[in-house]
Parts: C-alpha cells; sequence; structure tokens
C-alpha cells in the first residue's frame, strides 16, 4: 500500500480529542483481531507505510503495532463507516495481534467468533513455524526433512486413498481421508511457498461473472 492508495481522508470525522476509533480485521478470516485509535498523522503514517500505526491515548504518541514484537498488520484494505467516524482496517497479521500472545483481543471464549475456514487460516501458520522451526518429533518436519518430492508423493498417495473412500459407504472413512488429504496439500502449499489466501484469489477469480 502506498500513500496512492484511495481512501477518503477528508471525509474522516474526528472525536473532540483528534481521535477516531478503528476495527481491525484478519482479510483471510474476517476475524476481529483489535480496536485501536488513530490521529491525522498515524493515519497518514498508515497509508504511506501499509503497517497499521496507531495514537496510544496513554502514552500520547503514535505507535506502530508490532514495533517491538514484529507482529505487523500488513493493510489491505481501509474502509469508512456510514457516518465517517470510525475506520474499518482488513490487514494481514505476522503474528499474534493481543500483547497477551492470543490470535485476537477478543478472545475470551464467550467473546471469540469463528468464521468458517478460521481454523485453516491457523494451520497454515502452524505449518509455517514448524518448517521454519523444525521441531524434534513433529510428523510435520518429518515430512518437511523430506523434500517436495515426497510431499508431492505423499500427497498423490492421499489423494488415491481419498478416492477409494469416495467408492465405500463408510462416511467416517470419507471424511478421514478428505482431511488427511487437505491437510497434505496444505504441507505441500507451505513447501512451495503458496499461500491458501492464492487460492482463494484464484477460486474468486474463477466465479466472477463473464465480461460482456
Amino acid at each position: 500500500m502506498s500513500s496512492s492508495f484511495s481512501f477518503p481522508v477528508n471525509s474522516v470525522v474526528y472525536d473532540a480529542n483528534g481521535l477516531v476509533p478503528v476495527i481491525v480485521q484478519d482479510v483471510r478470516t474476517m476475524r476481529v483481531l483489535m480496536l485501536g485509535y488513530m490521529n491525522e498523522e498515524s493515519l497518514s503514517r498508515t497509508l504511506q507505510t501499509g503497517k497499521a500505526t496507531f495514537f496510544s491515548r496513554s502514552r500520547q504518541k503514535l505507535w506502530v503495532k508490532g514495533e517491538s514484537s514484529g507482529n505487523v498488520l500488513d493493510v489491505k484494505t481501509m474502509h469508512l463507516d456510514c457516518d465517517a467516524d470510525t475506520i474499518l482496517i482488513q490487514a494481514v497479521p505476522a503474528g499474534p495481534t493481543c500483547h497477551t500472545g492470543e490470535v485476537s483481543c477478543f478472545f475470551k471464549p464467550e467473546m471469540t467468533p469463528q468464521a468458517k475456514g478460521t481454523f485453516l487460516f491457523q494451520l497454515e501458520e502452524l505449518l509455517k513455524e514448524r518448517k521454519e522451526k523444525l521441531p524434534e518429533g513433529s510428523y510435520t518436519t518429518h515430512l518437511f526433512r523430506r523434500g517436495l518430492d515426497k510431499i508431492a508423493q505423499k500427497v498423490g498417495e492421499e489423494a488415491v486413498e481419498t478416492v477409494i473412500a469416495s467408492k465405500n459407504d463408510d462416511e467416517k472413512e470419507f471424511l478421514y481421508e478428505s482431511s488427511d488429504l487437505l491437510f497434505h496439500l496444505m504441507v505441500l502449499l507451505t513447501e512451495r511457498g503458496t499461500s491458501l489466501s492464492e487460492l482463494v484469489a484464484e477460486l474468486e477469480s474463477r466465479h466472477k461473472p463473464a465480461s460482456e
């Protein structure tokens, strides 16, 4: 994102303290990650850098989310609400957003909305971590150490087993084999550096209305 990103800066309505509340969502899962505040300067910085920058009411200074932890918010879209006094940011988080280490500041069981597909993106992040750290005793470590060819072969094997299971009446077996196939496909995607978001974008492109 650059300073040319289309956002109606002049339309933002700030409160008496010169601040506007900002809601941040994970653009992949639509899960709400946090609520922060911006002033004109932090909004400008966000638009210029593409990294969510807020104004701290307690410290009275600007702060970049993740500036110390590395868990930055890579801003993808920004929107104003109907009254132009609240900003919605959709971003890709580089790690946990909450200072507690949780994915979202809204992590308590009674306040944790789960969008469909959320777990797949959580699994994707876990696989990336396993590939980087290769913890001993992990099945995924074993797969990553075997390399691309062996991982691809494993996907082929799981695909065959899924096809065989689909011919049977045992729904539980079919779900089990299908889950194995999806898991190993995600390992393959991780090995190749391909993201779920890219797959979703590809599928979405195939379902766009044909131009007249």
